[in-house]
């Protein structure tokens, strides 16, 4: 007889534990389906970490089986399942049909009992058996061949567990369980006997039926009557508790073989519930590739090399019939200012697309023969000239990856491409947090597809090549798979922007804001590098006489800049406090550590965070700056984006604007340099308060709105309330001191956080933020709804519906968790100020154009926006972009902008 190893899943007790056990969670159509997830997690894990020869799943049917006829009021007192929880039972049933796994339930018996005429048949049939589950009713099922296993807790459960749960063998749970009664089944055992007395008396007398022949023996008076008394309530229970191992069953041992799941239908049922990040984490563990035997066949693809203009006439002429079209451009260079065109692909259906080389070099040498291949390429300036009409028809949709970098490469060519669509941003506004945007990582997640990488085209180290030094023919498949890919990946996330209502987010704020930026990047704005040059030279100076006072303070030179050499000097030489240590197990010298030690009255740390400081202006700007100016346009071109942040926010790079710092004198020499173009001035406007606005509106704090509507200072009356000062009598420091517990409160700072920043004892940071609270009482009301809301759901919502996701709310670390907590109060209001900012920025640019004006937006750096105009309108942008700004959205309290004038940068603040 040949053995086999059978396991059998207890999937009844599996959907409550989940259920349970996380947190609520819908898919994009409602749906609630968190049991659904914890089940699914759970079966991929086992299938995955065991090697099975035959499986099944149990499932109970009704709660009316023959127990209710042995007792009628066996589980009567049981609520019926949430309401959350019922349409998650057959979505859990198709789980197991997807990781095909067979799934077994019998009417009038419940899954105990079927798991248990499974496991008596296996080991008739010389079989051993694994019961998972942590049910205790199952436990009578341990003996030699049959174990426990509980796979959430990996915990195997075998006599030893029994034992230490009952106090009896696995043999005499019954006993046990007969006598100690289940007040969760309503089986009524003994009153006043629980399982420690129960377990005793088994021991003692063998078996239930013994006991109670015995009852005269107990010396216990009580314990006797009680047991006297409920004689046949404990001959019941035995009953009721008994598994039943004779169940009749429909579907024989024989064919619960272990069957690897077809791949296909795994993915789309995980697809279908939006388990992205669920199939992302498979995949990296591997579960899909060891499940799947065959790669999942790919459609035929078609990708054609445009060698004639009457080839290119039918791609042109199939987006005009279809109204869309992909596209993608091949360039020398990331920067697409700089970057000259190679070639273009375009795409009109999955698996359909073409590349078209224009920017080839026109001879490549063969190595081997040392001959001159001629380039077959079509000329550059009558292809962008057959290609513009088509890119710029406002009835034709443009479809890209990042289209951004192609509009701005396409415009140094005289296209202004529009409409445009974009898949990398609907992938941010869908899955944000999820996962990366890039097209490799989404072609894997989305399309199980392992795309042509660049470095097996151009090569890599010191022989990579730019595109330019390939051929056509070894570029057409590569440049042709990313506009086939780009499309199937559209035909996937826009249909779910639908579904999950997210349309809104991507049709009136991200997609437009595209060409936005697009705009601002081209326009660039000026730089005077002598100012930058003589700051440099200045920074040097200062880093040269603090590098003297370092040493002097350390004893010794030493690499200032290298954590392992000042860790020596701070807690090896000097013997400072070593307070925190990095993930290396070496002594940390972060800027924590630094501050913290700062606290102990330490000078040379101060020192080092001074230099730290200066050294990193220097480097990132005063030094980089200058090089960074486009030789073709004299002027520096940030980059923004849209797909970087939790919340919304843009990010810039290349150089990054947003990170200037604004208090420091660097910083605002730093901001110097950034000047007008002769005959024009830099306009700020920025949102004041924008935050605090916000959250009296969502948090509907009827005194602050009060305060924000007659434009009270409201830095200058929190100080008056919180530290019982006369509102005439506030001065500048204690209005500071106000301003940081204002904007601390919604980042969720600690009292241990705002001592640091304002410099003051713990304790008195502590009664600070404790009496703003009690005169702003709805603010931790607004936190804690807004944080159990974030543990529900993964994620929190800005007032425009855009999703900030949450990964680490229910995270077991505190530390994570609580930082995602405060990350969950902040980011309705944080997401919710880049929402408002991005509907005005996409306002104001029509709005200048209509209005004749030359003024041109040119930075945006989180609440404030970079103008330049001619002098002559000042007034006019000023009075139009401001108008915009303070009416796109209506809160209950007036949005205020600030408005500042300088021939540079600086000068505006």
């Amino acid at each position: 007889m040949t053995k086999f190893h059978l396991y059998l899943i207890d999937g009844s007790g599996f959907i409550f534990r989940a259920f349970h056990a996380l947190p609520p969670l819908t898919r994009s159509d409602g749906t609630p389906v968190n049991a659904v997830l914890g089940f699914t997690n759970m079966l991929a894990k086992f299938l995955d970490d065991n090697s099975i020869d035959r499986i099944a799943v149990v499932f109970d049917t009704a709660r009316k089986t023959f127990r209710n006829d042995i007792y009628e009021a066996y589980k009567a007192n049981r609520d019926e399942p949430p309401e959350e929880l019922i349409p998650q039972f057959k979505l859990i049933r198709e789980v197991c049909d997807a990781f095909n796994v067979q799934t077994i339930e019998m009417h009038g018996y419940e899954a105990d009992d079927v798991i248990a005429t499974y496991t008596k048949n296996a080991l008739n049939e010389g079989g051993t058996v694994t019961v998972v589950s942590s049910d205790k009713d199952l436990m009578q099922l341990i003996k030699d061949g049959v174990i426990m296993l509980d796979p959430m807790k990996n915990k195997v459960i075998g006599p030893q567990e029994v034992f230490e749960k009952f106090g009896v063998a696995p043999e005499k749970v019954i006993d046990v369980q007969a006598l100690a009664g289940d007040s969760s089944d309503n089986v009524p055992g003994v009153p006043g006997i629980g399982v420690k007395t129960a377990a005793e008396l088994i021991t003692t007398y063998g078996s239930l039926e013994n006991l109670l022949k015995n009852t005269a023996d107990i010396k216990q008076p009580k314990r006797r009557e009680k047991l006297e008394e409920n004689v046949e309530n404990a001959l019941i229970s035995k009953k009721l508790v008994t598994l039943d191992e004779n169940v009749p069953l429909n579907i024989p041992l024989s064919t619960l073989n272990s069957l690897a799941p077809d791949p296909a239908k795994l993915r789309e049922f995980l697809q279908e519930q939006d388990f992205h990040s669920l199939i992302a984490r498979l995949e990296k563990k591997g579960v899909l590739k060891e499940m799947e035997k065959a790669p999942v066949e790919r459609k035929e693809h078609e990708y054609h090399l445009i060698d004639s203009f009457e080839s290119l006439n039918k791609w042109i002429q199939a987006a005009q019939k279809q109204g869309h079209i992909v596209i993608d451009t091949e360039t020398n260079s990331l920067d697409p200012l700089q970057a000259n065109l190679v070639g273009i692909s375009l795409c009109t259906q999955t698996g359909l697309a073409c590349y078209i080389p224009v920017g080839h070099q026109t001879a490549q040498q063969d190595l081997l023969n040392r001959e001159l291949t001629k380039v077959n390429q079509l000329p550059l300036n009558e292809v962008i000239a057959a290609l513009k009409p088509m890119l710029e028809d406002p009835s034709i949709v443009k479809i890209g990856h990042n289209i951004k970098y192609d509009m701005l490469v396409l415009s140094q060519y005289g296209i202004e491409m529009s409409p445009i669509d974009d898949t990398m941003v609907m992938s941010y506004i869908l899955d944000g947090g999820e996962h990366g945007h890039g097209m490799d990582e989404l072609a894997k997640l989305f399309l199980d597809h392992d795309t042509i990488k660049y470095s097996d085209v151009v090569g890599k180290g010191k022989d990579q090549k730019t595109f330019d030094q390939i051929t056509p023919e070894n570029a057409v498949n590569y440049a042709s798979e990313d506009a086939d890919i780009t499309l199937q990946l559209y035909e996937i996330f826009k249909p779910r922007l639908i579904k999950a209502q997210l349309s809104s987010v991507y049709e009136t704020m991200d997609r437009p804001l595209i060409t936005t930026l697009a705009n601002m990047e081209k326009e660039g704005i000026s730089l005077n590098p002598n100012a930058l040059y003589e700051l440099s030279q200045h920074l040097s100076t200062r880093l040269a006489e603090l590098e003297k006072e370092i040493y002097a303070l350390a004893g010794e030179e030493f690499n200032i800049g290298s954590p392992s050499q000042l860790g020596e000097i701070l807690f090896e030489k000097l013997n400072l406090d070593s307070v925190r240590k990095g993930k290396s197990g070496k002594h940390s010298t972060d800027v924590k550590t630094m501050e913290k030690l700062i606290e102990g009255g330490h000078e040379l740390p101060a020192k080092i965070l001074d230099w730290r400081q200066l050294a990193k202006l220097k480097s990132t700007y005063t030094d980089s700056l200058p090089k960074q100016i486009n030789p073709k346009t004299g002027r520096v071109h940030t980059s923004y984006s849209i797909t970087n942040t939790l919340t919304g926010r843009l990010a810039s790079s290349n150089p990054n604007l947003q990170n200037i710092p604004i208090r420091s004198s660097e910083g605002l020499k730093i901001r110097e340099a950034f000047v007008a173009r002769p005959g024009h001035k830099l306009i700020s406007l920025d949102y004041s308060q924008i935050e605090i606005r916000i959250l009296a509106h969502v948090a509907n704090l009827e005194e602050l709105r009060n305060a924000l509507t007659q434009g009270i200072d409201i830095h200058a009356q929190v100080a008056s309330e919180v530290f019982g000062v006369p509102l005439d009598q506030v001065d500048s420091k204690l209005r500071s001191r106000a301003k940081a517990i204002n904007f601390g409160i919604i980042y969720g700072i600690s009292a241990f956080g705002l001592s640091r920043q304002l410099n003051i004892a713990r304790s008195d940071a502590g009664t600070y933020i404790k009496k703003y609270l009690q005169r702003y009482p709805g603010i931790e009301q607004y936190m804690e709804e807004t944080r159990e809301y974030a543990r529900h759901h993964g994620y929190v919502k800005t007032l425009y519906g855009r999703i900030c996701r949450m990964p680490g709310i229910n995270d077991k670390n505190p530390s994570v968790r609580g930082g995602a907590e405060r990350q969950a109060t902040n980011a309705p209001l944080q997401g919710t100020a880049a929402d408002i900012i991005k509907r005005a920025m996409i306002r104001i640019d029509p709005a200048f154009k209509k209005a004749n004006l030359k003024a041109k937006m040119l930075l945006q750096v989180h609440d404030e926006l970079i103008f330049e105009a001619p002098i002559n309108e000042v007034e006019k942008t000023i009075e139009i972009a401001k108008e915009i700004m303070e009416q796109t959205s209506k809160l209950s309290v007036p949005l205020i902008v600030d408005v500042g004038i300088g021939n540079n940068w600086a000068e505006t603040k």
